[in-house]
This record gives C-alpha cells, structure tokens and sequence, in this order.
C-alpha cells in the first residue's frame, strides 16, 4: 500500500528530501535504461499528429489519453483492460468510477479524471446543439443525448425545451428513478413548458438495459404529455428513448 501522499498515477506531491548522488566517475556502471514505454509513447503522439484520431483504434486512443493520466507506467495494459470490461471507448468513459476503480491499474484519481473527460465531451456535444434549430441538427441532438445518457446506471427522464424557431432554450433532467423506472408526471412538464415560454418539446429518457424498444408505459406516459401539450398550443416533437445498443423515436416508430 503506498503512502497517503501518493496516488496511482505516479504522482508524488511530499517527498522526503534525498541527499544528492555523488557524480559518477567513467568508470561506474551506466545509468539505467529509461523505461521501454517512453519510446512508444513518442512514436503514438508521432502518429497521432501526422495522421490524426481515425488512423488509430480505441486502445491506442485511450492510451494517448491515460498518457498524462499515469505519466510512469505502461498504460497499453491498462487501456485493453478497460475496452475488455467495458467494450467500446464511449462506454469507457460512460461507465460509473466505482466500476473503473475495479480494474487494474485504475485508482480514485483516474477514475475521476476519466470522468472530467467524459463531462467535456458532453458539454462539446451540448454546445453543438445549443442555439441551433435542432430539427436541422438531429444527428448532433442525438449524439448528445447518447453522450449524456446512454451509460447511466438509472433511469433519467430529460426534456429539450424549444423556442417557436425550434431552438434550444433549455435542456433539463427532470427525473432520475431506478434501473427500470423513472416517474414522470405530465402536469409538470407542461408546468414547466410554460415557465420557459416553450412553444416546443422533446423527451428523452434513457434504458439502462441497453435496450431502447419504448415499453407500454412509455407509450402511454407519451400520449398523456402529447394530450395535456396539445390543449396549451405546446408541440410534442418527438419522445427519443436512449439504450448503449441504439436509440427509438416514438415518432419514428408511429407511436405518436
């Protein structure tokens, strides 16, 4: 177990203070080897700015990143181990830090890091879409909402509120329930439409079975918010269900 003063990623902020080496004489031993990993950090950040992010695959792009979260170790085990538990980078940085601490080579202070990475992913995907007409921005709406959702443990019900040109005013999650259920209640959402002078609305809630088929309570909440929006001249666009195998868009499927 090492000192309280020290974490995983090599970092070492109260060290006694060590007597200075004597100088070697030419006929000492030479100093160590650097360590083999050095050489192969250089020849990845080589690649990486040459050829960009696409010419390398998920391993070797969270590598770059663990690089200056573990500045002296070999990180490349550490990355195949996290693809191995988690399966894709996004999932990586989706996945909860109690869950990251229990791989290898993973402590508090990385998981932590891990999740500063992931939240400014999120706020770069939100301010693509922030401002804009997000009927004309759906692809960039979408990988927001997955961003932001797709990994969590628990059931997130989230409301984009639109102005009348259909852009973004505000971006809410108004209820977090259980690993199969979140509460919603109609009157609230409107209540809070209205608040924002919203003349539009999109729900987003997210499975964390990873499942996104919407189930029959899903439907009919739906047709309630729908029924209770249409009577104050409030448009429900759409109701996008969020699941780490894909997303459904109850607009989409006919269902409103």
């Amino acid at each position: 177990m090492g000192n309280a003063s020290d974490d995983e990623r090599g970092f070492f902020p109260q060290r006694p203070i060590q007597p200075l080496a004597k100088a070697k004489s030419s006929k000492e031993e030479p100093s160590e080897e650097k360590p083999h990993y050095l050489g192969h950090r250089d020849r990845l950040r080589e690649r990486f700015a040459a050829a960009g992010a696409d010419a390398l695959p998920d391993y070797e792009l969270l590598e770059l990143l663990l690089f200056r979260l573990i500045p002296r170790a070999d990180t490349k085990p550490v990355a195949k181990a996290l693809l191995a538990r988690f399966g894709t980078l996004a999932e990586v940085l989706g996945a909860p830090i109690a869950l990251l601490q229990e791989v290898k080579g993973i402590g508090p202070a990385v998981a932590l890091d891990l999740k500063v990475v992931a939240a400014t992913g999120q706020r770069m995907a939100r301010g693509e879409v922030r401002g804009r007409e997000v009927l004309s921005s759906w692809t960039q709406l979408l990988d927001y909402c997955r961003s932001a959702m797709a990994f969590e443990e628990r059931e997130q019900f989230r409301i984009l509120f639109l102005d009348k040109k259909n852009a973004l005013i505000a971006d809410e999650v108004q209820q977090v329930g259980t690993v199969d259920h979140t509460p919603v209640y109609p009157r609230e959402v409107i209540k809070r439409a209205l608040d924002l002078s919203a003349t539009a609305i999109i729900l987003v809630h997210n499975h964390p079975s990873g499942d996104p088929t919407p189930s029959r309570a899903d439907i009919e909440m739906t047709k309630e918010i729908v029924d209770a929006a249409k009577r104050l001249g409030i448009a429900v666009h759409d109701h996008i269900i969020i699941g780490r195998k894909g997303y459904s868009s109850m607009k989409g499927l006919l269902l409103i």
